[in-house]
C-alpha cells in the first residue's frame, strides 16, 4: 500500500509536537516502511520543517487543513527476492512527497490539494546552466534535483491513471518551502533559467506573508469534514468492507481489487492450478496425480478472506469444483445473511472444516480454508453419533478432499486450546502426502484504517509481541479512546450507529451466557457492570424476543446492536466503530498483566447463573487442566481479535479500575482538535450507506434463472 507516515490537521500536528510525540511516531512509521532507522537528519527535518509549515498554516487561519506527511501516491512494490521477501532497495521505491495539504477550495468548493517539498537549505550557490535540473547546496556533497522538478514528478504520480486524484474534480498545485532561506541566499534557485509552471513556486522567509495569503486563496476555513479521507479512500487505505463487497457482487462476480502482495499471491495460485488441475472442459485420459497445498499467513486485516473469495469466484468461472470452508459459524452466517444465499445454495458453495470426515468419491478441484488457525485436532460434534465422529486429524481430511488446497491463517488469532491450526501442522501433512507446498506472508494492513502502527500497538499492549507498549500516538488513520463507564462506551457506539456507521459492542467472556428463556425467547441481561445490564448476543438458531437475531448473524443484523458479542461471534468480521469491554480475565497488577479464571453461581431467585468469582467464564478456556501459560495465551489472543475489529475507531473500557487507569495512561490524551473519525466528519460523498441485504434465495442461481427468462446472457 502507499507509504504514509501521518495524517493530521495542522492544529493537531502542532499539538502532537507540543507533547513531544510527533517525531517518535514518524520515526516508527519510517522504520516500518523503510526497514531501517530514520537518520538524525530526517528527524531534524520533521521537527523543524513540518512545525514551520504547520505554524504558518495556523497563522493563516487554515489550521483545519490536513497534512499528509511523507506520502507516496501509488502502491510501493519493491522487487522480491527468492522466498517471497522484498528487497530493501530504496532505488526501487516510488518517490514520496514531503507533505500533501488537503482541504476545500474557497471558490469552487472542489477538493483542493497542494503538494509541498520542504527544504532546510539556507543557501543555494548555483543551478546547472545546461539543464537547470540540478542545484548545488553548500554543505551537501551531492547535487540535488531542483524542487520544482520533484514537485512535477509527484503531480504526475498523483494525477496519473494509477494515482489517487485520477477521476476526481480537484484544484492542485505545489510549492517548495525553504523556511531557513532568504530571497537573496537562494537567488539562483528562483532566477532566470529556473523551471516554471504551477509547481515551481518557491517560498522563503521573505515570502512568508505571501505564502499565508496563497494558503487562504487555495483553502477554505471549512472545519466540518476530513477532506483527506477522499485521498485515503483512493489510496486504498479505507477499504470496502468485505461483506459489502460481497453484496455488491451478489456472490458471483469477481469484485475484489487485489493489491500489492495480495495480487501476487492470487496470481501464483492461479498459475499453479494450471499445472495441478486437469482442464475442466475435457476429460483427462490419465488424471493428473499432482496435488498442491498453499498456506497464506497474515495478521487481522491483511486481506486473507478477500484473496480467498476472489479465487473462489475465478475458479468457479473456469468451471472448477470449489468449496469455501471456515471454522467460524459467525463468518459463514454473516456471509449467508449478507449476500442473500438460500440454505441449499449456500451449502453448495460454503461449508465447515468438519464437513469432510467422509472423503468425497471425486476430490474437489479446489478447497479454500479460511480462518485455518481454528482447525481442530479431530472433527467432532457432541450431536453426532459415534460412527460419524472424525477418526483422523482434521487437516488430513481437508487435504484428502481436494486436489488444490488453500489455507488462510493467523496463528495470533487462535483463541481456544482445541484450535491447532499452524503452518507447521499443515506443511507436515502436505509433505506426508507428497503434495507441492508453498507459503506466502501478507504484510499490508487493510483493516484498522490501514494503520499498521495501531496493530503493532495492540500487540504490544496485550503482551502478544513481548514488547512494552509506548503511549499511543494518533496518526489520523485509526482512533482509540478509553471510556470511564460502560454507559459512555455504549452511548458512543449507538451515536455512531444512528449516524449510519457500522458499530458493535463486544466483551471478554467474563459473564455467564444464558440461553433464551421461555416461549418468547427472552434474553437475560447477563453482562452486568454495576447498574448497567445488557444481554449477550442470542444463544439461539432463530430470532428471539424483540427481534434479537440468532448469534450467527448478530454481527450484521440491525437487531444485534443492543447485545454484546464475544470473540466467537466477532472473529473474521469488522465494523467502523467497535466498543471493547475488557473483563476481569485480564487485569493490570504491579506493572504486568494478570490472568484470572472465574467462577459462576446459581441465582435461585432469578433462575440463572451469575458471577461468583470475577474472571474468565469461557468453558473452553478456564478448565483446570489448562496450564497458566496456555490460559494466558488464549485470553490475550481473544482480546487481540476484539481490538482489531474496527476500521476507524475502538472505544475501550475495563471493568477493573486499576486496569482502566493503565489503559488511560497508554492511550494518552487523544482529545486533539477534530481527531475523532465520527460519521459526521466524513465528507458527504464518502458516506456510502452499508449495502442492504438482498432477500434470501436471491443469490446466484435465482438471478441466473431470472436473466435466462429475460434472454439475458449470464456472466459465467
Amino acid at each position: 500500500m502507499p507509504m504514509l507516515l501521518l495524517k493530521l490537521s495542522a492544529n493537531d500536528l502542532l499539538t502532537l509536537n507540543d507533547r513531544r510525540r510527533m517525531v517518535p511516531h514518524l520515526a516508527e512509521r519510517w522504520k516500518h516502511f523503510r526497514g531501517k532507522e530514520a537518520s538524525l537528519s530526517e528527524r531534524s527535518a520533521w521537527a523543524e520543517s513540518l512545525v514551520a509549515l504547520a505554524g504558518d498554516m495556523v497563522a493563516a487561519g487554515r489550521g483545519n487543513v490536513e497534512m499528509i506527511v511523507e506520502c507516496s501516491a501509488t502502491v510501493d512494490e519493491p522487487e522480491e527476492s527468492e522466498g517471497g521477501e522484498s528487497k530493501d532497495d530504496d532505488s526501487k521505491r516510488k518517490p514520496t512527497i514531503d507533505v500533501v495539504l488537503v482541504g476545500r477550495h474557497p471558490e469552487s468548493s472542489s477538493l483542493s490539494v497542494q503538494l509541498v517539498e520542504l527544504k532546510r537549505w539556507s543557501t543555494v550557490t548555483r543551478v546547472e546552466e545546461a539543464t537547470s535540473e540540478w542545484v548545488h547546496v553548500p554543505g551537501i556533497e551531492e547535487k540535488k534535483k531542483h524542487p520544482a522538478l520533484q514537485l512535477a514528478a509527484s503531480f504526475e504520480a498523483f494525477g496519473s491513471t494509477a494515482g489517487p486524484l485520477h477521476g476526481l474534480s480537484y484544484e492542485c498545485g505545489g510549492f517548495a518551502y525553504l523556511h531557513n532561506a532568504t530571497e537573496d541566499s537562494v537567488r539562483p534557485l528562483i532566477g532566470p533559467g529556473a523551471p516554471t509552471g504551477a509547481y515551481s513556486r518557491v517560498y522563503t522567509q521573505d515570502r512568508r506573508a505571501q505564502l499565508m495569503r496563497d494558503l487562504r486563496e487555495h483553502f477554505s476555513d471549512d472545519e466540518q469534514h476530513s477532506h483527506a479521507e477522499i485521498l485515503l479512500a483512493r489510496m486504498n487505505l479505507r477499504n470496502t468492507p468485505l461483506l459489502d463487497a460481497m453484496i455488491t457482487s451478489r456472490g458471483e462476480d469477481t469484485v475484489f481489487t487485489l493489491r500489492g502482495r495480495q495480487r501476487k499471491v492470487a496470481e501464483h495460485v492461479v498459475e499453479a492450478s494450471a499445472t495441478v488441475l486437469d482442464d475442466p472442459a475435457r476429460e483427462a485420459l490419465v488424471p493428473n496425480p499432482r496435488r498442491a497445498v498453499f498456506v497464506v499467513t497474515g495478521g487481522a486485516g491483511t486481506g486473507k478472506s478477500a484473496i480467498g473469495l476472489q479465487l473462489k469466484a475465478e475458479f468457479e468461472a473456469e468451471g472448477r469444483t470449489v468449496k469455501y470452508a471456515s471454522g467460524s459459524r459467525a463468518f459463514n452466517g454473516a456471509m449467508q445473511e449478507h449476500v442473500g444465499y438460500g440454505d441449499r445454495e449456500f451449502r453448495e458453495s460454503f461449508t465447515y472444516f468438519s464437513s469432510f470426515v467422509t472423503t468425497p468419491e471425486e476430490p474437489l478441484d479446489v478447497l479454500i480454508c479460511d480462518e485455518a488457525h481454528r482447525l481442530r485436532e479431530r472433527s467432532t460434534n457432541r450431536r453426532w453419533p459415534a460412527e460419524k465422529q472424525g477418526k483422523r486429524p482434521q487437516v488430513d481430511e481437508l487435504l484428502d478432499a481436494s486436489r488444490l488446497t488453500l489455507f488462510f491463517l493467523d496463528e495470533g488469532q487462535s483463541v481456544r486450546p482445541s484450535e491447532v491450526g499452524t503452518v507447521a501442522l499443515i506443511e507436515d501433512a502436505a509433505r506426508r502426502r507428497g503434495a507441492d507446498f508453498a507459503r506466502y506472508d501478507l504484510r499490508e494492513q487493510y483493516r484498522c484504517g490501514g494503520s499498521d502502527a495501531y496493530v503493532r500497538w495492540v500487540r504490544d499492549l496485550l503482551g502478544v509481541s513481548g514488547e512494552e507498549p509506548e503511549q499511543w500516538v494518533p496518526d489520523g488513520l485509526m482512533h482509540i479512546e478509553v471510556a470511564d463507564t460502560p454507559e459512555e462506551l455504549e452511548q458512543t457506539i449507538l451515536q455512531e450507529a444512528r449516524a449510519g456507521a457500522s458499530a458493535r459492542m463486544v466483551a471478554g467472556f467474563c459473564w455467564p451466557w444464558t440461553k433464551p428463556r421461555g416461549k418468547e425467547k427472552r434474553l437475560e441481561a447477563d453482562v452486568r457492570i454495576g447498574d448497567w445490564h445488557r444481554p449477550w448476543n442470542a444463544y439461539s438458531e432463530s430470532f428471539c424476543e424483540n427481534g434479537a437475531p440468532p448469534s450467527k448473524i448478530w454481527s450484521v443484523h440491525d437487531g444485534g446492536l443492543g447485545q454484546i458479542g464475544c470473540v466467537y461471534t466477532a472473529q473474521g468480521l469488522e465494523w467502523d466503530w467497535c466498543g471493547v469491554i475488557m473483563g476481569d480475565d485480564m487485569v493490570r497488577r504491579d506493572g504486568r498483566w494478570v490472568f484470572q479464571r472465574g467462577k459462576q453461581r446459581r441465582d435461585k431467585e432469578a433462575g440463572v447463573n451469575r458471577v461468583a468469582v470475577p474472571g474468565s467464564l469461557d468453558p473452553e478456556v478456564r478448565k483446570k487442566n489448562l496450564d497458566d501459560d496456555e490460559f494466558a495465551r488464549c485470553v490475550r489472543h481473544a482480546y487481540h481479535v476484539l481490538l482489531t475489529r474496527a476500521s476507524r475507531a475502538t472505544v475501550l473500557y475495563s471493568t477493573d479500575p486499576e486496569t482502566r487507569a493503565y489503559l488511560k495512561k497508554v492511550v494518552g490524551d487523544v482529545q486533539i482538535h477534530g481527531l475523532r473519525p465520527t460519521r459526521e466528519s466524513i465528507p458527504p460523498e464518502l458516506r456510502v450507506a452499508h449495502q442492504p441485504r438482498p432477500g434470501r434465495g436471491r443469490g446466484r442461481k435465482a438471478r441466473r434463472r431470472s436473466r435466462a427468462r429475460k434472454g439475458q446472457q449470464t456472466l459465467f
